[in-house]
């Protein structure tokens, strides 16, 4: 059984950002590879560590885990699957952070050839209609990619490689200092071969031995219905290339939602501001009012006040983590006629002698009447 996240990172569930990541930094040191090379308990101590603070400390992933729990970000519109972490993921959550200058720059191991290319982050604006549908989109990147010229390999002629003359293969590259504590010695990456080790012969002229040039692609991705601005989708391998062969970094859409012309949204729900006549709403009327999914007949009881919220039943936006939707909501708004000829004007006036057309004279039995229509 998986373990809750705060009792992975042994803080309260109430633990402020600052908390949360104190006590992540404490425990990624403690069980990192580097650390404890071949302990297979610590990488999996590791690897839940990770899990646990990529949920916790993203305030939308925290919402859906205290929420629903495991469930809420297993397999979510963002990209994290929630379970199953690998180390590599772990370790770019690690590095992230800022912490990778405690380990020599990373893990710039010995004779290691592969490098990852960088993530790309794309903002992505969708319509309250997209929202509401679901809808797939493509994006075009511009981005690195593979040399035509080498296929990547960055060698004007295959992969012909020599040992690098700066460290001698290492990789890495140590410099020696005097303080008042002793030797120092501090360990970097070499900054000739990034920690390859080798380093090629004869360089491709058209990308410089990078095995990458500049050029675009068009990724598809598609939206699930109920998402938010803040969320995020994670398209895996579509970022940059890495070099010389490397993998390919992810594609990160963050979402944004535009503004509505005719709808407010709050949470799942929709709200719509509906005119209505002074006839209409005394009298009682069937008026067609504006939804996500098109015109939707709805009845206005008589009598009914002023800022009265009448609600429409599963006309919102569809639940990202669970089923069925949000609601409309329906604000009256009583249209005052700003023009009357003279017969309107007896009519009303008329009217205004009627005692049914006066408001409450006890103050208490107004209020109680206009909180009425506002709830």
């Amino acid at each position: 059984m998986q373990r809750d996240y705060y009792e992975v990172l042994s803080v309260a569930k109430d633990a402020g950002p600052d908390e949360i990541k104190k006590a992540y930094r404490k425990l990624a040191m403690k069980y990192h590879p580097d650390k404890n090379p071949g302990d297979k308990g610590a990488e999996e101590s590791f690897k839940e560590v990770a899990e646990a603070y990529d949920v916790l400390h993203d305030q939308q992933k925290r919402q859906r885990y205290d929420r629903f729990g495991h469930q809420g970000v297993k397999g979510g519109s963002d990209g994290f699957s929630g379970f199953g972490v690998d180390l590599g993921d772990a370790l770019r959550t690690f590095m992230s952070e800022g912490f990778g200058d405690l380990f020599g720059a990373g893990r710039g191991a010995r004779g290691s050839r592969v490098r990852r290319g960088k993530d790309l982050q794309v903002r992505l604006r969708l319509t309250l209609e997209d929202v509401a549908a679901g809808v797939e989109k493509k994006i075009k990147l511009k981005k690195a990619v593979v040399c035509d010229s080498c296929d990547g390999s960055g060698g004007a002629s295959g992969d012909a490689r020599m040992t690098c003359l700066q460290c001698h293969g290492a990789g890495e590259v140590r410099q020696v200092s005097q303080s008042l504590f002793g030797q120092f010695v501090n360990i970097a990456t070499c900054p000739r071969c990034h920690g390859d080790g080798q380093i090629l012969k004869e360089p491709c002229k058209k990308c410089g031995g990078d095995g990458r040039t500049r050029g675009e692609s068009v990724v598809a991705v598609d939206i699930p219905a109920g998402v938010t601005s803040g969320n995020y989708i994670t398209v895996r391998g579509e970022g940059d290339v890495g070099p010389n062969g490397g993998p390919s970094g992810d594609v990160i859409i963050l979402i944004e939602e535009l503004e509505h012309e005719s709808f407010e949204r709050h949470g799942d729900d929709v709200l719509y501001s509906l005119p209505l006549s002074f006839a209409q709403v005394s009298l009682g009327a069937e008026v067609e009012v504006p939804t996500l999914g098109g015109r939707v007949k709805l009845q206005v009881p008589a009598g009914t006040q002023a800022n009265k919220i009448l609600r429409m039943k599963h006309k919102g936006i569809p639940h990202l983590s669970d089923s069925g939707r949000g609601d409309q909501l329906v604000r009256v708004v009583v249209w005052t006629p700003t023009r009357l000829d003279a017969r309107e004007k007896k009519l009303l006036n008329e009217l205004a002698q009627s005692e049914n057309f006066k408001p409450p004279s006890d103050g208490k039995g107004f209020l109680g009447r206009f909180k009425d229509a506002i709830m």
